[in-house]
């Protein structure tokens, strides 16, 4: 089986990859290397998700496999985005959440999108870029118990639920991230492309 390295030691996020990777091993570098975790001082998504990918990549000369996600709320244009994840204080999903609701109190619009950016990055090769969006609005309170970040206040009209309501399969067939790694998947199973 191929393996890739995957820059992220998010449990939940290795999950989603692998449900659809299931003919390539991904090995959380944290499994082969004890580093610091990469700083995302990119500007943009892909800028981030090339810093991770690119590093490890370098590091321990593998196929690496870096992302960068966030959430990009019409009524707060300057916040969340690239710094989704350290939006509040504590940098927790809960303390997120709660802050997110609380900016959103007097506004209007509900409306928002989820963005994810993957890098494959194999040595001695150029980048390959991978991008997936979903779009949805945040309910006033979460819901759902499945998912992680923002997945309980982000909801899908089409399916009548928050993201936290999807099951795992349900949530790869339509988010972000599933998208993007649909992209990537095909470029990995594409025989006219040598990546191992």
């Amino acid at each position: 089986m191929k393996e890739i390295v995957i820059a992220s030691d998010n449990i939940n996020k290795i999950k989603e990859y692998q449900h659809k990777l299931k003919s390539y091993k991904l090995i959380p570098y944290k499994e082969l290397i004890n580093i610091d975790p990469i700083p995302e001082t990119g500007k943009t998504f892909r800028e981030n998700a090339y810093l991770k990918a690119a590093t490890l990549a370098k590091l321990l000369n593998k196929p690496c496999i870096g992302d960068d996600s966030g959430l990009v709320v019409e009524a707060l244009p300057n916040l969340l985005g690239i710094h989704s994840k350290r939006f509040s204080k504590a940098e927790t999903a809960s303390s997120n959440n709660e802050l997110l609701l609380e900016k959103l109190k007097n506004k209007k619009s509900r409306n928002a999108k989820f963005i994810t950016v993957i890098c494959l990055y194999i040595p001695g090769l150029e980048p390959f870029y991978y991008q997936g969006e979903l779009i949805g609005e945040i309910v006033d309170k979460p819901r759902g118990k499945n998912g992680f970040g923002y997945d309980p206040l982000f909801y899908i009209k089409d399916k009548n639920k928050t993201l936290a309501e999807l099951t795992l399969t349900e949530k790869n067939k339509i988010s972000h991230r599933g998208k993007a790694i649909d992209k990537l998947k095909k470029d990995l199973d594409n025989e006219n492309i040598d990546f191992f």
